[in-house]
């Protein structure tokens, strides 16, 4: 079987897996109040160039994007996010959960645009029963998007522009951040990315980690009582150091920029190999997710030999898969994967 439905279905690097190894014996405080989390926040701050970043390590994507949009909306407020956006479609209402609407916007190849979202803003300030109408709070993308498109540094600004000319909190999710950072042309970088954000997060459980994500408030700019937020949402890890030591791993020697670029490499060679034998992208994907458009002859060639992603069935017929690279792809996988296309 080739495995190509996912980025995590290998169990982490073995960086990771040694530097967790190593803290065996060590006695260490809870809730990452240790000095091994300290290091590794000391790492990606240098990273990203942003001193004064508070940084916490929680463990999964759809934790962190909820406690992160109720500790940042107030209790009338909701977040605005692409129509696509992973909130809006993939996390199974977890927003609305926890009190918030997620209001949908307009998406350009999974993009949020400014002038949507200030269009949004405007609106609500000039309805004259806005009282009774959900209140935009703050912005919601994801970098790459869930289409494996990629904001420029252009795009990105200029939604910061705008979010703070509303007042509007801008969050990034970077699930997969590895693959946008080495995806070739990519303009955004950390440090971009710490400017530009009022808060995201850098991916590890899709990049090389057993799991965790490290949460970064850019300025010193950490909600007020955020760490009895985490407590109240079930996201405060008593064994913090556990995150943190792998994100000390994965930001030492460059080994997390090494890991997104093999997922793009690999990837990059499965999108080449798909346009020479004649199929349809649905999507012009930089990353590490390739979307195909296949039928149901290929779809039965494919049962039992390669485990891939269903992304949606189309009126024609035709399905859209989804092929996803990692750190671990191997590119006699890639080939393998080819040769049965």
């Amino acid at each position: 079987m080739l495995y190509f439905a996912s980025d995590y279905q290998e169990t982490a690097h073995e960086a990771v897996l040694r530097r967790l190894t190593e803290t065996a014996g060590e006695h260490l405080p809870g809730y990452g109040a240790d000095h091994i989390c300290a290091a590794a926040a000391e790492k990606i701050r240098a990273a990203c160039e942003c001193p004064e970043a508070s940084v916490r390590f929680l463990t999964g994507g759809t934790q962190t994007n909820q406690v992160v949009i109720d500790a940042l909306l107030k209790p009338w407020q909701g977040v605005a996010a692409a129509e696509t956006g992973h909130v809006a479609t993939h996390e199974a209402g977890a927003i609305e959960w926890s009190g918030h609407k997620v209001l949908p916007l307009p998406q350009r190849d999974g993009k949020l645009r400014a002038e949507d979202v200030r269009a949004l803003a405007e609106a609500w300030r000039a309805d004259a029963n806005r009282e009774h109408i959900v209140e935009p709070g703050m912005v919601y993308v994801s970098h790459p998007t869930e289409y494996g498109t990629l904001y420029t540094r252009a795009e990105l600004e200029a939604l910061a522009e705008v979010c703070r000319a509303y007042g509007l909190p801008l969050y990034v999710d970077g699930a997969r951040l590895a693959a946008a950072l080495a995806a070739r042309g990519a303009d955004v970088t950390l440090p971009v990315l710490a400017r530009c954000a009022d808060a995201f997060y850098i991916g590890g459980t899709k990049c090389g980690a057993l799991f965790g994500e490290a949460l970064v408030f850019p300025r010193g700019n950490e909600p007020e009582r955020f760490l009895s937020r985490l407590k109240q949402h079930g996201a405060l890890l008593a064994k913090g150091w556990s995150a943190g030591a792998q994100f000390d791993a994965l930001f030492t020697g460059g080994l997390y920029e090494r890991l997104g670029a093999h997922a793009v490499e690999t990837a990059e060679r499965l999108k080449a190999g798909l346009l020479e034998k004649g199929y349809e992208l649905c999507i012009d994907s930089p990353t590490n997710q390739q979307f195909a458009v296949v039928d149901d002859a290929l779809l039965a060639r494919l049962e039992g030999r390669v485990a891939y992603g269903f992304w949606e069935r189309r009126a024609d017929g035709r399905t859209v898969i989804r092929f996803a690279t990692s750190w671990a792809t191997r590119e006699e996988d890639v080939e393998a994967l080819l040769a049965i296309l």
